[in-house]
């Protein structure tokens, strides 16, 4: 009797054995629970709070057949929503009172006319940005399709819908790197300044290149 159970013992066992799962059935099963692991991290929304310190805003400005200038605005606050890699909500807004311009196409400090702080005192009055009246400006974003997002743009008070292009979005280790291209026309905002000369038409596209760096919201 003992024998026999012993042989039914050993039995069973092998039948148990050969009724699990196979090693490569063990693989799959490890490499599915990865993959889906993977997907739902990518599906998975992250929240993150701009670092306004970090962050800016470019802006250029072309005088037709003459020359440009750039500078940079200071950012004060943002959000913005990450969802597989590509941004999926989010807003911003810029210090208008912050423009500074850091090109080199200026006439020496104390010219009677071309200077670097001529021009920066021209962009804060009522001939473009009126920055005492408007100190702000933002952009809210309403859609996204790929890696352009459509959405308001407010400056001078006025507001219309612009995309922001060519979006790319890095994030690692609970923060966010995200970079585009916004180029709206200043007619639409009230910033009709003109020289009054053909020779020195100034255009109306201003051009923008927005990079934020943000950290994951609390």
């Amino acid at each position: 009797m003992k024998a026999q159970a012993l042989t039914i013992a050993a039995l069973a066992a092998t039948f148990l054995v050969a009724c699990g799962p196979s090693e490569a059935e063990q693989k799959a099963a490890r490499e599915k629970a990865i993959a889906d692991s993977i997907a739902a991290a990518a599906a998975a929304e992250h929240a993150y709070t701009v670092d306004a310190a970090n962050s800016s805003v470019k802006w250029t400005g072309t005088m037709l057949g003459v020359k440009k200038h750039h500078g940079m605005i200071n950012m004060t606050e943002g959000k913005l929503t990450v969802q597989g890699g590509f941004v999926k909500a989010g807003s911003f807004t810029v210090d208008m009172k912050s423009i500074a311009a850091q090109d080199s196409a200026y006439a020496p400090d104390g010219s009677k006319q071309g200077t670097r702080a001529m021009l920066l005192g021209h962009l804060a009055s009522p001939d473009f940005f009126a920055v005492d009246s408007f100190p702000t400006a933002s952009f809210e974003i309403t859609s996204v399709e790929g890696n352009t997002a459509t959405g308001k743009l407010t400056v001078r008070g006025k507001t219309n819908e612009e995309k922001v292009t060519d979006i790319v979005v890095t994030e690692e280790n609970g923060t966010v790197k995200a970079t585009g291209k916004l180029a709206f026309d200043r007619q639409k905002y009230g910033v009709a300044w003109s020289s009054g000369s053909k020779d020195a038409v100034l255009n109306d596209i201003i051009e923008l290149e927005i990079a934020l760096s943000g950290n994951a919201a609390q």
